[in-house]
């Protein structure tokens, strides 16, 4: 059986689209896996679904899965790839679309210059809903990693996130901290640690360790939790310009009871097949 992809990437977050509203495929973890393997598959960091919705109130259902083959609930730089994709596909002919995901609904809006902006939905705070294992809901936690003691915030955008603030994040041991970070008995479906500088009240830089993937070249949810952390602990303003390694991510938050806006490029590099 043939599977039909497209791979796109969103500031080197790449990812293998599939349409499944004119396809009918079954995608097992081990199958996912395979497809993963930058040498004997296609290789991606995530694989991202396009499926019809469940809920009748909106245009497709978006689901997520890590190159392990584990489900997430949401990922930014594929959401503005999914909008890419969609239009693209001819599979819808608004520039505003409503997708329904693990992690809630979300809004994509297409601009003329490419870029797409994702209404990412409110940020939440309390530990329950991130999940994190704390008494009661707090701007800063202690973290004990081996002998080090860590000052994170914890925060869900539809996934949770912890981020830590660092002198130079060039420099930040992301490789050994955050598979820990990720897999810390607090966070108990784990985490993707991000690592954030702050250069300014309007810009910080970032990198960001997900969960089931490693580090990455960009993470638009991991942006999003990093100036929510920041606006948070009172450091950064409402607009922030957030450097990735692999680009350049405006994250917009006016505070608690507010969605977070995010906006950046999507870009597609070819389409394909594949037997599975």
């Amino acid at each position: 059986m043939l599977l039909h992809f497209t791979k796109m990437h969103g500031l080197g977050n790449d990812f293998m689209v599939v349409d499944m509203v004119t396809q009918n495929l079954r995608l097992p973890p081990e199958k996912i896996r395979r497809l993963a393997d930058r040498h004997f598959g296609i290789g991606f960091d995530q694989l991202l679904l396009v499926e019809p919705p469940t809920n009748p109130d909106m245009d497709f259902r978006y689901r997520i899965f890590n190159a392990d083959g584990s489900e997430v609930e949401q990922c930014g730089n594929g959401a503005r790839c999914f909008a890419r994709f969609v239009r693209d596909r001819k599979l819808i002919g608004r520039n505003l679309i409503r997708v329904q995901t693990a992690g809630g609904n979300i809004e994509l809006r297409l601009h003329d210059n490419g870029d797409v902006t994702v209404d990412m939905g409110m940020p939440r705070l309390d530990p329950s809903e991130i999940p994190f294992n704390a008494p009661q809901a707090s701007t800063l936690y202690p973290l004990q990693v081996d002998e080090e003691h860590l000052e994170i915030t914890a925060i869900s955008m539809g996934n949770p996130h912890a981020i830590v603030i660092v002198d130079d994040v060039y420099k930040a041991r992301v490789e050994t901290l955050g598979p820990k970070i990720e897999t810390h008995a607090d966070f108990p479906k784990k985490c993707n640690a991000g690592f954030m500088q702050i250069i300014s009240r309007s810009e910080i830089s970032l990198r960001v360790y997900e969960r089931g993937t490693g580090e990455t070249l960009a993470c638009g949810s991991g942006a999003c939790a990093a100036v929510v952390a920041g606006i948070l602990q009172g450091l950064l303003d409402n607009n922030v310009k957030v450097n990735l390694p692999g680009g350049v991510l405006h994250i917009d938050w006016l505070g608690e009871g507010h969605s977070v806006m995010m906006t950046g490029s999507a870009t597609r590099v070819f389409e394909g097949h594949t037997r599975l």
